[in-house]
């Protein structure tokens, strides 16, 4: 797949996007509309600039959205970390902006779980960021019950919470157990039943979540996910990845 020559700018680049300069003026006459376009079209880095230009809650959020996805998806591996530090700092912009606002919440753990995988599961939850990622997804559905990648999120928390620390000591430490993985991987399914993302994120961990079963059933959920339609740039990166996983699967 080939993407615009925008999205393979420099981290320098990006951040320099990010932080609203030199393009500025041109971005402030934009709208969220243009931002969302942008964003959906696979634009990943004009979506930042136009949208924090926008000085609000939900441009900040959009910001950090898209600097996250573009860290994880197409960012050299030497560049992620400064970017996901860029975009934990949109995440704090928007909070700060409107505290009520869900989607500012749910960015904000979104960049510092991003964050965490550059140093490590083990080192994040030494430093508190396991426990901050929890209370920003918790802050998430207080103010939105029904915010399905909120759920899902809150689900692979507890899954790798178990994977990495082992049941007991995730759930007498860090408040996580497998029961509730299943439980907010079950309600984001019922939110977004065609959802790729959710879809891929479930079966990953169904190995860890139901044993043998989950096993059985990881393929065919994966298999199910790769033949929905796709949809927007970022459902595109997902479904590159998917295959990978699928791949990787069937070679093993």
């Amino acid at each position: 797949m080939t993407f615009p020559r925008f999205l393979r700018l420099s981290a320098a680049a990006a951040l320099v996007v990010a932080a609203g300069a030199p393009f500025a003026t041109r971005a402030e006459a934009q709208s969220m509309e243009d931002a969302e376009t942008a964003y959906t079209e696979g634009r990943f880095l004009e979506a930042v600039e136009i949208a924090e230009a926008l000085g609000t809650a939900d441009g900040y959020a959009l910001a950090t959205k898209s600097l996250a996805v573009y860290g994880y998806y197409l960012a050299p591996e030497e560049e992620k970390q400064a970017l996901f530090q860029r975009a934990m700092e949109l995440g704090d912009m928007a909070i700060q902006a409107d505290p009520a606002n869900p989607e500012t919440h749910y960015q904000s753990a979104h960049a510092l779980g991003r964050y965490s995988q550059t140093i490590g599961a083990m080192t994040a939850l030494r430093r508190g960021y396991g426990g901050r990622i929890r209370d920003f997804l918790e802050a998430t559905l207080a103010r939105d019950s029904l915010h399905a990648e909120a759920h899902l999120a809150l689900a692979g928390w507890h899954a790798d919470v178990v994977d990495r620390a082992g049941r007991m000591v995730a759930r007498i430490t860090y408040g996580a157990n497998r029961g509730e993985s299943n439980t907010h991987f079950e309600r984001a399914m019922e939110l977004r039943p065609d959802s790729r993302i959710v879809m891929l994120e479930y079966a990953l961990r169904l190995p860890l979540l139901k044993g043998r079963e989950g096993r059985e059933l990881q393929r065919d959920m994966m298999q199910r996910a790769s033949e929905l339609p796709l949809g927007d740039a970022y459902d595109r990166l997902v479904q590159e990845r998917l295959l990978r996983e699928l791949e990787a699967l069937e070679g093993g």
